[in-house]
């Protein structure tokens, strides 16, 4: 009997062998367990972000925002289909601070293409990564 398949993170991260990672591996350790694991890394953080978006998990998207940033409530594009991340770089600032660039691709509810090019800021405070805000491009 083969074994039921596990279904890849939507974040798109990939082992030494490059094969997906499944989500309990990957995002799903810090958006299922936030307070027991958060995220080691600002690009560990963006990903799981990407995946909670994918989820329509504002909880997980709220409480990893950084309060002076954080907006009051957070809702979802009714019909959007995430297709894919792809970082292009993460940049560890200093111990507390660091950027990562991705575009993130999506579809809309009326069947059109759009991508989010994004800069983001992220923040380390007291132990736990939050993202702060970002520029688009």
């Amino acid at each position: 009997m083969n074994p039921v398949p596990t279904p890849a993170c939507p974040c798109g991260r990939t082992d030494a062998r490059h094969r997906p990672l499944p989500y309990g591996q990957c995002c799903g350790r810090y958006i299922e367990h936030y307070a027991q694991c958060p995220a080691p890394d600002a690009e560990s953080l963006m990903r799981s972000r990407y995946t909670a978006f994918v989820r329509e998990d504002a909880v997980y998207l709220l409480a990893t925002w950084q309060a002076d940033h954080r907006p009051a409530r957070l809702d979802f594009e009714a019909g959007v289909r995430w297709l894919g991340l792809q970082v292009r770089a993460h940049l560890p600032l200093d111990e507390t601070h660091a950027m990562v660039e991705f575009v993130a691709r999506q579809r809309d509810g009326a069947g059109r293409a759009h991508r989010l090019h994004e800069r983001s800021r992220f923040v380390r405070e007291q132990g736990c990564w939050y993202y702060v805000n970002g520029d688009l491009f």
